[in-house]
């Protein structure tokens, strides 16, 4: 079900990427930052499901919030005339990171168990063989 929907998504999102018009350069700083607060959002939530706590109002909330919260401190930056949005962006990026580091060790985790418990039960057939 879940692969039908990223399926349908990506075909929507191609779709728009094809249709929808360029964005100004004055506002590709905004939609940036957005998009690299978004994604800390996404990776979040896989985190946060794959340690089986995932709730669909943080998830929400917290996407568009930390969006709308990384877009306001660029246009706070922009009319300071101080690169604030850097800190929006090392703060998100760190976060990233740390969520893929828990995200792969979760994944390779299952791997190695799953290779341990394969080749402990080959010893056991083996041994079990030996014995008859």
């Amino acid at each position: 079900m879940i692969l039908i929907a990223i399926i349908i998504g990506c075909i929507i999102g191609a779709i728009i990427g094809i249709n929808i018009p360029t964005i100004p350069y004055t506002y590709s700083g905004y939609l940036a930052i957005a998009i690299v607060a978004a994604l800390d959002s996404v990776f979040g939530g896989i985190t946060s499901t794959l340690k089986k706590n995932f709730d669909m109002k943080i998830f929400i909330s917290g996407f568009f919030v930390n969006a709308i919260l990384a877009m306001a401190l660029t246009y706070l930056g922009e009319k300071l005339n101080v690169d604030i949005y850097l800190a929006a962006v090392i703060v998100f990026v760190g976060r990233m990171f740390n969520n893929l580091g828990t995200i792969r060790r979760y994944y390779v985790e299952k791997i190695t168990t799953r290779k341990i418990i394969a080749k402990a039960e080959a010893t056991i057939k083996e041994a079990n063989e030996e014995n008859k």
